[in-house]
């Protein structure tokens, strides 16, 4: 039996989530919690015939208790969306306050719950989730996930006419760092297979993998960032931990991970300068077995990508840290 739940159901991101959610055969309950609209969401999201239960909460009546008590996947992508002409940075203020309180209610109800943050800035809302569960004395590194998938998904995508694949998913691209602009980097002279990119047309290609979210607010003319490609992507590491929550093996994802409390990560947390840090992740029953140092080996550009990624995620980690250490006034 595994249940699922998703904070922030009723949104941009969380709708579409959940729906893909309610039609995956490997989840049998499933738990919607938002501060509005849930009641709907979930009623229209259980005439679907799947295998999952469907229930919905709201904060009245002990909603996050309910939704929380019993789950093994918690789900975030609770959160404001990014408007035109903001950075992830100004999403920050709003953002932190509702994860911190969330992850509040998972350290109380479900403390052993893999928990997937999505929501914005994950650079910023993954440490502030790790305090949270540190000052609560149920933090395991293992079990906590920044999902960074969207990054490596649009690498697939924008590389196609590269890599020769009529999938793009069949393309392996490891992408490292963080999740918002220069903190993304991806390392495409580790994909398989090998992609022979025209030297003309590597920094585009980079910076459309880093900034590929100013596409989708700018396409949408201030109605919304980029929440079913957010979704899709969130969906596809939720669904890596649920398989190998219920015992699949082999099973590595990139996710940005607290790295000193998984086997491998004081190797890559002493090469980069920085504690939490997306990599490869080999996924097992108990969360994040080890994770994989790609980066030994990289090209001059890359090494260039990677100084400006770690500059740019030192000050993100520490300003979430700081926001859970040094609460601001209100």
């Amino acid at each position: 039996m595994v249940k699922a739940a998703v904070l922030g159901a009723s949104g941009g991101i969380g709708q579409p989530l959940s729906l893909l959610l309610k039609a995956c055969p490997l989840v049998d309950e499933l738990a919607l919690y938002d501060v509005v609209n849930t009641p709907g969401v979930t009623a229209d999201l259980s005439h679907i015939s799947s295998v999952a239960k469907i229930s919905g909460y709201l904060p009245k009546d002990d909603g996050l208790k309910h939704a929380l008590t019993g789950t093994d996947v918690v789900i975030i992508p609770a959160g404001i969306p990014r408007k035109p002409g903001m950075t992830r940075d100004d999403l920050f203020k709003v953002n932190a306050s509702i994860v911190r309180d969330l992850v509040k209610g998972i350290a109380e109800f479900s403390p052993k719950a893999f928990v997937l943050i999505i929501s914005n800035p994950v650079n910023s809302t993954v440490p502030i989730a790790a305090e949270v569960l540190k000052a609560a004395g149920v933090f395991d590194p293992k079990r906590l996930f920044g999902v960074t998938t969207l990054d490596v998904v649009r690498a697939e995508t924008f590389v196609q006419e590269y890599s020769g694949q009529k999938d793009p998913s069949k393309a392996q691209i490891p992408v490292v760092g963080g999740h918002s602009g220069e903190t993304i980097v991806p390392l495409f002279s580790k994909a398989s297979p090998s992609l022979n990119i025209p030297a003309d047309k590597y920094d585009a290609l980079v910076n459309r993998v880093q900034f590929g979210g100013d596409e989708v607010v700018k396409a949408k003319d201030g109605a919304g960032s980029a929440t079913l490609s957010m979704a899709f992507a969130g969906y596809r590491f939720a669904e890596a931990v649920i398989k190998a929550l219920r015992g699949e093996t082999g099973i590595v994802e990139p996710t940005f991970v607290y790295l000193p409390g998984i086997a491998g990560g004081d190797e890559i947390a002493k090469a980069t300068g920085v504690e939490f840090f997306s990599t490869l992740v080999t996924l097992g029953a108990n969360g994040a077995e080890k994770v994989t140092n790609v980066l030994a080996g990289v090209t001059d550009q890359e090494k260039k990508l990677l100084e400006a990624c770690t500059k740019g995620l030192k000050g993100n980690i520490e300003k979430g840290i700081d926001f859970i250490k040094n609460p601001p006034q209100k």
